[in-house]
């Protein structure tokens, strides 16, 4: 009975996450401040304005933004469901051009010291869903706390953004190693957010690449450079996602760039890194998992 209710929550998650019709993009970054939701928001928006089914994950579990940024009002989120108040279902919310938003909790410093068992009963929440959806993006929290690197490792395509700041720089470093050298990510797709020129997101890419040739074996991409627009803060004010606010500024155009690239990012062949082969592993190989379904 219990193996057959972990098969039943791992395929469930799978018809989520199969890699013919669900991309799984994470977008992370090593420390806040760096405009990440704001790029999520920016891609989600536009993939849904091309007819996408779009969820957006806040996976910032201790100081969820999301659905403030987009001037909505949550009654119940992440934490409700694991303390088995209601099911995911029940707190997903509609944002803009019908995307689905799943938000997090905001100020409670529990969520984001989740235990093992935790983090599978937050996985297997999301074999109940019965949504269908083209792109999942998972918004994280800034660091390399446990669940970014959950989610990061869990991902077809790990988005990271960086802006032109020592600390943003090393902290990007930071993560990318870790990722890398411990959990077996080698592919890196990099927003350069906030530039002034397309030629400084290039130098940049180039100060994080010069470190990571170097010491690490890891693949960096940069797929975008979003320049610095005062629309964004106009936008974060109205509560609105900037592509919508004002579709005609130089970062909307960039994020609907970067959106449209991402839709053609191609889905790895090998499950390694599939967030399905994630739950799996931690629903039949995490012994606290069992203790959870067992409850």
């Amino acid at each position: 009975m219990i193996e057959t209710s972990m098969q039943d929550q791992a395929s469930g998650l799978r018809r989520l996450t199969n890699p013919s019709r669900t991309k799984v993009i994470t977008v992370t970054g090593g420390k806040g401040g760096v405009g990440k939701t704001n790029v999520t928001l920016g891609m989600a928006a536009s993939m849904a304005r091309q007819g996408k089914k779009v969820m957006v994950l806040d996976a910032d579990l201790g100081l969820a933004n999301v659905d403030v940024l987009l001037g909505l009002r949550a009654g119940k989120n992440l934490s409700h469901v694991l303390q088995g108040v209601c099911d995911l279902k029940d707190i997903i919310l509609e944002g803009p051009h019908g995307m689905k938003i799943v938000p997090a909790s905001s100020g409670l410093q529990g969520m984001t010291e989740l235990t093992p068992a935790q983090h599978a009963g937050l996985i297997r929440a999301f074999g109940t869903l019965e949504e269908e959806v083209d792109v999942l993006l998972v918004d994280t929290a800034a660091g390399i706390s446990d669940m970014v690197l959950s989610f990061s490792r869990a991902a077809q395509d790990v988005v990271i953004v960086v802006c032109d700041e020592p600390t943003s720089i090393t902290d990007a470093y930071a993560l990318i190693k870790v990722l890398s050298r411990e959990h077996g990510v080698t592919r890196f797709k990099v927003v350069a957010n906030m530039v002034r020129s397309y030629r400084e997101g290039r130098d940049l890419f180039t100060k994080l690449t010069r470190v990571t040739e170097r010491f690490l074996n890891a693949n960096l991409e940069l797929v975008a450079c979003v320049p610095v627009d005062e629309r964004v803060r106009q936008a974060v004010r109205k509560q609105k996602v900037v592509i919508d606010a004002f579709p005609r500024s130089p970062a909307s155009l960039a994020m609907n760039a970067l959106a449209n690239k991402a839709l053609t990012w191609p889905v790895p062949r090998n499950p390694g890194g599939h967030l399905e082969f994630f739950v799996e592993r931690l629903l039949i190989k995490n012994d606290d998992a069992g203790e959870l379904v067992r409850e």
